[in-house]
């Protein structure tokens, strides 16, 4: 008997201290005294067990808000919840409420909420809203109409729009637009020395354009960091341009060149298949000589005066050299 009211006690013992373990888990005692203590009313079932089965973390909620309430913020539990459930970050928004509340700047905390939500650290926004940041662009390389290549390299001070935050542009924009300025700048100015003179020449020119529209900055000031001399491109495309006409013109003489190897190959085909065709017909005189003697059309004397003529041709010929013959023939 002593043994099962033993067991027996032993077990209504763990149904106690598991008891107490899920209502501890389900209903964080300890965060309520924190949040009372704090001046934060919470409701133990609505609030606390609701998140609990909301599956929302209470610490990182009531943490928060207690931290709210001791800064003067008035948000809500319904609130932070919400946000937390949305995917943003609670403990970031209610210190960039702080930090922006602080700075005398007007940030809801809907405004906030969306911001973080969009994927922009909400509390660096905040940072830089007080305390403007500093980007440096690459470095930049234009050719003034001199030719000349021009680098520069400038710092951009800009500080954060909370109201632009949500759609605005960012970083890579700002940057873009100002090399854009400096491009065009430069390329707009007769030498490279009137950049090297009046380097801060750039800086007004871009800011006039007015670079910060659609983004989520705002300009306070560019300043040129550093400007250098770069390459002749001016003369380099000069260089590059007369070689490219030196080989064309190049590529014409070899054209004309082998135009006129093949007019003088035609040629002499043409005189080879004229001089085939005189032997031809040399071959045909003396056939025409006999017939001609068999019909009585030619006499001894007509003969004799062509056998002359043929001496005196081939004497002239030779004379002249146009009878002389290659060792081939």
């Amino acid at each position: 008997m002593e043994t099962l009211f033993t067991t027996t006690g032993i077990t209504i013992l763990v149904v106690i201290l598991l008891a107490l373990f899920v209502l501890v888990y389900y209903i964080p005692i300890g965060l309520w005294v924190t949040a009372y203590f704090s001046g934060v009313r919470l409701h133990i079932v609505r609030d606390l067990l609701g998140m609990r089965l909301r599956k929302v973390p209470p610490a990182v909620v009531v943490k928060s808000l207690i931290t709210a309430h001791k800064a003067g913020i008035d948000v809500d539990v319904a609130q932070l919840e919400a946000h937390y459930l949305a995917g943003g970050h609670v403990q970031k928004v209610v210190r960039a409420l702080i930090s922006a509340d602080k700075a005398n700047i007007g940030l809801p905390f809907e405004r906030a909420a969306a911001i973080d939500l969009a994927g922009r650290d909400v509390l660096e926004a905040v940072q830089v809203s007080v305390n403007p940041k500093v980007i440096e662009t690459p470095p930049v390389s234009a050719v003034a109409k001199d030719g000349i290549q021009v680098r520069a390299i400038a710092r951009v001070t800009v500080r954060a729009n909370i109201e632009r935050l949500v759609g605005g542009a960012g970083e890579e924009t700002i940057i873009a637009r100002v090399g854009e300025g400096i491009v065009s700048t430069i390329g707009s100015s007769e030498t490279h020395k009137d950049v090297l003179e009046n380097p801060d020449r750039i800086s007004k020119v871009v800011l006039t354009k007015g670079l910060d529209a659609g983004t989520a900055f705002e300009i306070l000031s560019i300043d040129i960091a550093d400007v250098d001399v770069g390459e002749n491109i001016g003369a380099k495309l000069q260089i590059d341009q007369a070689e490219a006409d030196l080989k064309i013109a190049r590529a014409k003489a070899e054209e004309r060149r082998a135009a006129a190897v093949a007019l003088e190959q035609e040629m002499k085909a043409r005189v080879q298949e004229m001089k085939a065709k005189l032997v031809e017909s040399e071959a045909t005189v003396p056939l025409a000589i006999a017939e001609a003697f068999r019909q009585g059309n030619l006499g001894v004397m007509d003969y004799y005066h062509y056998r002359n003529l043929q001496a005196d041709t081939r004497m002239r010929e030779s004379i002249s050299g146009e009878g002389e013959t290659s060792p081939e023939a």
